[in-house]
Parts: C-alpha cells; sequence; structure tokens
C-alpha cells in the first residue's frame, strides 16, 4: 500500500512524503511444514516470513 503527498512552495520548490507498507494486515505468511514422517516434529510450521514493514521517504524537487 502506498500514500504520497506533494506540497508545493513557492514556484520553483515541491516535496513529496511517502508512505509505502508491505504486509498491512501483519499476517505471516508461513513457511512448509516438516514432512519427515518419523520425525517427532512431523508436522509442525517451523518459519514465517516477514512481518509487517513501514517505509518512509522524503523527496525536495527544486
Amino acid at each position: 500500500m502506498l500514500s504520497s503527498k506533494r506540497v508545493k512552495f513557492r514556484e520553483r520548490y515541491t516535496a513529496e512524503v511517502r508512505a509505502e507498507v508491505f504486509n498491512l494486515t501483519n499476517t505471516p505468511p508461513l513457511g512448509a511444514p516438516n514432512t519427515v514422517l518419523g520425525s517427532p516434529g512431523f508436522g509442525s510450521l517451523t518459519s514465517a516470513g516477514d512481518p509487517r514493514v513501514v517505509q518512509l521517504a522524503a523527496k525536495m524537487h527544486f
């Protein structure tokens, strides 16, 4: 998800502020389950993907 805002200063200057959000709902993408049949951890999920990440940026145009 991306949100940005541009603000104009005088005639020549413009500032842009951006916020980017990855995995907005913070739902972890689960890894593959353990498939070794004789293992005590058979069927268990032992890994998850990245959590929510927010990225902020500011840019000045002149």
